[in-house]
């Protein structure tokens, strides 16, 4: 008899369904580890360093934004037609990516390629949450892993390959081929049951939601820099963000179907795996953008050099998270492993922040490493333990609010050590570097290969300028580890049940 999973499909169809949702997966981890080592040379051809935080903002928002909407889509229309029009979506945008011919230009497409990442990782998340039990879910968490494996190790390898011999539109265009297969993949695997059920889609609660993001985004962007902090603009901003946002409470109190139902956060451990969940996104996520620019423009290695030093960061993520997949699986008890993981990241955090330009690259991938197997032993604990917390009506909208949560944690982060770089890098110059040649800030600090070209009189103290400014978006990160291990204290451990369609039991 063919072994069968507690959702009644037998282990040929759910690794047939696997191969389907990690060409997708795939999809979006490579874009996510191939875009990095790119962003230095991007923003040092396009617009400057104090531009790389929106390539990545732009990115996260949309894709922040769009994450709720696929778990109510996807009820209405079906897992597969929105896994696909996600697919789509992404290679649109990759596309226009590849074609940017300015900042601006840059920016909007992976706006729009965002949109789509939204809902691969949401999809991918809920059509496991279908065909398998929290129970079952770790003993497939090796395919998952394998994805992110060669996603992570292949991706920054391949965007530093792509920059020194070809041209960095080109890690844009990789994603064709690629998304094309996760088409047609989806469309001979993903054989899934249409369980329609009527919704009415939250368009207000979005169009909330984003507006007042965003706005309150802008003020962090340009409050000090753009700016000043008691300007009117950033006042303006700040009164619209707190109004949009009050609005959007309201529109969720009373639409028929909200993007984020409040009722949700009546679950203790759905209200605190989202907290955690948010700043581990704004911590670790918005700190880590700026790892490649450290390694290119301070340390002075190449981008494929700088791939290469990015593995250890993605083998520990890959590995903790295996492993207390499969130790999850065998025992049933969770909890232990996001606070060993926080305080793991935590120290990884602080390692990170004390780099210089002296620091050896073999002490760097160690630092790199440490926070890497912290980031592994949270994320996916994380979406286990909600999973199993929630009914199964409920499945699909609280994994993508998981994966929201984190989004707009790094959104938030991206753009709040952004903004520290781009202050502290001011101060710093101007301190190091009285007489600049005439040079402004964005043309000192273009490419790390211009950057490097400098005089040694510039070059020496701006490399100096550069190593302060990007730890110190480090140091900033540290303090929301620790808040974030405070909270996960208090998160309440139930069993991992044995059916992906019964309600949970109680704490234990």
């Amino acid at each position: 008899m063919t072994a069968t999973t507690a959702t009644g499909l037998s282990r040929r169809d759910v690794l047939l369904v696997f191969v389907a949702l990690m060409l997708g997966m795939f999809l979006a981890s490579l874009d996510q580890t191939i875009v990095a080592t790119a962003l230095p040379t991007i923003v040092g051809e396009l617009g400057g360093i104090s531009h790389l935080s929106w390539v990545v903002t732009a990115y996260l928002l949309t894709s922040t934004a769009s994450s709720p909407l696929y778990g109510k889509l996807s009820d209405l229309y079906g897992r597969k037609v929105m896994f696909q029009t996600a697919i789509a979506i992404f290679l649109v945008g990759s596309m226009l990516c590849g074609f940017a011919v300015n900042m601006g230009q840059l920016i909007a497409f992976r706006a729009i390629q965002g949109m789509g990442a939204g809902g691969l990782i949401v999809m991918a998340l809920t059509i496991i949450g279908d065909v398998l039990s929290p129970r079952e879910r770790g003993r497939y968490q090796g395919y998952m892993g394998s994805v992110f494996a060669v996603s992570s190790v292949g991706g920054p390898l391949l965007g530093g390959f792509i920059v020194d011999n070809l041209d960095w539109r080109w890690i844009f265009f990789v994603n064709i081929p690629v998304g094309l297969a996760a088409m047609v993949a989806t469309a001979r695997f993903l054989r899934l049951p249409v369980r329609r059920r009527e919704h009415k889609i939250d368009y207000a609660g979005a169009a909330l939601l984003v507006s007042g993001v965003t706005a309150l985004l802008l003020v962090t962007v340009w409050g000090g820099s753009e700016y000043e902090w008691g300007s009117p603009q950033i006042i303006g901003l700040g009164a619209a963000a707190v109004i949009l946002l009050t609005l959007f409470v309201l529109q969720e109190r009373r639409a028929a179907e909200p993007i984020l139902p409040l009722r949700l956060f009546r679950d203790r451990t759905f209200t605190i795996t989202s907290a955690t969940g948010f700043i581990i996104g704004l911590a670790m996520f918005g700190s880590i953008v700026f790892l490649p620019l450290f390694l290119q423009a301070v340390i002075g290695v190449s981008p494929t050099h700088s791939g290469l030093l990015l593995v250890p960061l993605m083998a520990g993520v890959l590995s903790s998270s295996i492993i207390s997949g499969r130790r999850i699986s065998h025992h049933g008890r969770y909890k232990r492993y996001p606070l060993a993981g926080l305080v793991t990241a935590t120290v990884g955090l602080y390692l990170l922040s004390t780099m210089t330009p002296q620091t050896g690259l073999v002490t760097a991938s160690a630092y790199m490493l440490t926070l890497g197997v912290g980031m592994g032993l949270v994320m996916q604990v994380l979406v286990i333990a909600v999973q199993n917390s929630v009914p199964m009506e409920d499945l699909g909208v609280a994994t993508s609010l998981q994966a929201f949560f984190r989004s707009l944690g790094g959104s938030f982060g991206t753009a709040l050590f952004g903004a520290v770089l781009g202050s502290r890098l001011a101060v710093e110059i101007a301190k190091r570097i009285p007489d600049t040649g005439g040079l402004s800030i964005g043309e000192l600090t273009g490419s790390p290969e211009a950057i490097h070209a400098l005089p040694e009189a510039i070059r020496v103290p701006l490399i100096e300028a550069l190593s302060n400014s990007i730890t110190a978006s480090f140091k900033v990160a540290i303090p929301f580890g620790i808040v974030a291990l405070a909270l996960a204290i208090f998160m309440p451990e139930l069993p991992l049940r044995d059916s992906a369609h019964v309600a949970a039991p109680e704490p234990i």
